[in-house]
């Protein structure tokens, strides 16, 4: 019944507002530069993509990619398909030495098997972190360290625990293997005890209390905003930017930002909606202004971890 629902709509779809190409601004920040003292180094790539560098007592970082697509179209054609509109915020030939790789699922907008082939080549041999079932699809990119997690797992490596949390979501890469591997999100716990959530794809639901009550307040929260009409179809999958101002709240985050827009239309909402109604959210909620907002495409920033008197 939903992939009836789903067809319908695609062969309905209203016309498109989105430009076919759209230029990024300059990049700000240098991301190869060393986390400044108490603050994790956050890049915004673009869509479900972060460059996360954690500082590590050695004077190094380490460097963390979430959901990597580089490719030109998220789909299993290079011909067609979602086509990006805008390019990568940092191109990745310009990325520093990735430690490790985190996937939340089998989707192509954020499982990009050409991108991750690319990284193999680069030669940086980074530790792949993926929820059950997704290896399969990952083994023949030439990355040879893949680990799967079920939820509430965790890995842990110097410096740094994964943990793998719920998420409202799905995951196939064909007509055939709808809801075979498993999705989710990440908390990642750095040797201080600071916390950074990458939350993948997920619409909104109980799992952020849930989040929150087992791994604790994260300091920062990445989370979707974008992708959510028609919401007949939608809502079970993707969160609205009213919901991730909700689910920061129902974790407990002191910081977030917003991601899964602008770059791929995916859904029927304007391209610059979600930005505009992220704000208005955050505005209406009566939380301060600089509580959740987006990064420019290629922006990179030191951001501060919570303080103990901030808790």
């Amino acid at each position: 019944m939903r992939r009836l629902s789903i067809l319908k709509w695609q062969w309905n779809r209203p016309k498109s507002d989105w430009p076919a190409w759209i230029g990024n601004p300059p990049p700000k920040g240098d991301p190869h530069t060393r986390p400044a003292a108490g603050t994790v180094q956050v890049t915004f790539i673009g869509h479900s993509t972060f460059l996360i560098r954690l500082p590590r007592p050695d004077g190094t970082a380490l460097s963390i990619l979430t959901d990597p697509i580089f490719s030109l179209r998220c789909s299993p054609f290079s011909f067609m398909g979602p086509r990006r509109v805008r390019a990568p915020g940092r191109a990745l030939a310009d990325l520093p030495r990735i430690d490790v790789v985190l996937v939340s699922h089998a989707h192509y907008d954020h499982m990009d098997l050409p991108t991750l082939r690319a990284l193999a080549r680069r030669g940086d041999d980074p530790l792949v972190i993926t929820p059950l079932c997704n290896a399969r699809f990952m083994r023949r990119t030439g990355l040879r360290r893949i680990m799967e997690l079920d939820w509430w797992q965790s890995v842990a490596i110097p410096g740094l625990q994964v943990t793998c949390t719920p998420a409202r979501h799905g995951a196939a890469r064909t007509p055939f293997d709808r809801n075979r591997s498993l999705w989710g999100g990440f908390m990642l716990r750095d040797g201080a005890g600071h916390r950074l959530f990458f939350a993948g794809d997920t619409a909104h639901g109980r799992h952020w209390g849930l989040i929150r009550e087992r791994l604790g307040a994260p300091d920062i929260a990445l989370l979707p905003i974008g992708a959510y009409d028609p919401r007949a179809l939608m809502a079970g999958v993707h969160a609205t930017p009213e919901e991730a101002v909700a689910g920061l709240r129902q974790l407990g985050a002191k910081h977030g930002i917003g991601m899964h827009f602008g770059t791929f239309r995916l859904t029927d909402e304007p391209m610059d909606e979600p930005v505009r109604r992220l704000a208005r959210a955050v505005q209406e909620s009566g939380l301060p202004p600089d509580t959740m907002g987006v990064m420019d495409h290629g922006e990179c920033r030191d951001i501060a971890w919570r303080q103990p008197d901030d808790a």
